[in-house]
């Protein structure tokens, strides 16, 4: 579903991606972590065609990512995720629809399924100034959600969740997973990362340092934080 073959992606003399290829399987959960500025939003955004890469290639489905219809089965949710103020979460959800060129009649079913999902049913019709920022990042994943994605890419999905949101997003993902959607996720919560992903990478400024499933990276009484910490300090 998502490969790398040596990617590198430099800015003047900074080196921000350094020579990284791994995969990841249809229907796998995948989790990307490192420490701040270790690389993991530059190779999202060289997923999704917004900044290229300075060498190496990235796919999705097979489909280099230079070419749009690689991402007609994407759903995306970025880090610090915003919605317009003076729109409503369903007003939003609507907007992404139409985007999506799903017609209105699908797009309101859609839309109330995904409330549902999201838990967010009442507060849907508030304008959207008037929202936490763990009800913005719930309508974030909604819109990432729309028009039935088989690939969600996710960038610090628990981002202004308290512990009660992010129980019921784990519980949302593993539903999702469990339906044969792939999963690809950035997060700094290594104990959510460990219950929810099969497989995970670690990088650190711009390296690979392991990339394998969960149960062969975290081994003998480790947590998956223990390991990090480890790796990342050297």
């Amino acid at each position: 579903m998502i490969e790398l073959k040596s990617v590198t992606k430099r800015y003047d003399s900074v080196t921000a991606v350094d020579n990284v290829s791994f995969s990841v399987k249809a229907g796998e959960c995948f989790a990307l972590l490192g420490p701040n500025g270790a690389g993991k939003t530059t190779i999202v955004k060289m997923l999704l065609d917004f900044i290229p890469p300075t060498s190496g290639s990235l796919s999705l489905g097979g489909i280099p990512s230079t070419l749009a219809e690689c991402r007609q089965s994407v759903g995306y949710l970025a880090e610090n995720h915003r919605i317009p103020a003076d729109l409503s979460g369903w007003q939003y959800l609507l907007r992404c629809a139409e985007l999506l060129d799903i017609d209105r009649s699908e797009a309101t079913d859609q839309c109330r399924r995904i409330v549902e999902m999201i838990g967010m049913q009442g507060r849907e019709q508030a304008k959207s100034g008037t929202y936490s920022k763990g009800m913005v990042q719930r309508f974030g994943l909604g819109a990432a959600l729309m028009g039935g994605p088989k690939l969600l890419i996710l960038d610090e999905p628990t981002g202004g969740l308290d512990p009660i949101g992010i129980r019921e997003l784990r519980q949302l993902l593993e539903s999702l997973k469990g339906q044969g959607m792939t999963i690809f996720l950035n997060s700094h919560l290594l104990s959510e990362v460990e219950k929810i992903c099969d497989t995970a990478a670690i990088i650190n400024r711009g390296k690979l340092l392991v990339k394998d499933a969960i149960s062969d990276i975290v081994k003998d009484g480790d947590t998956l934080e223990d390991v990090f910490v480890r790796l990342v300090k050297g």
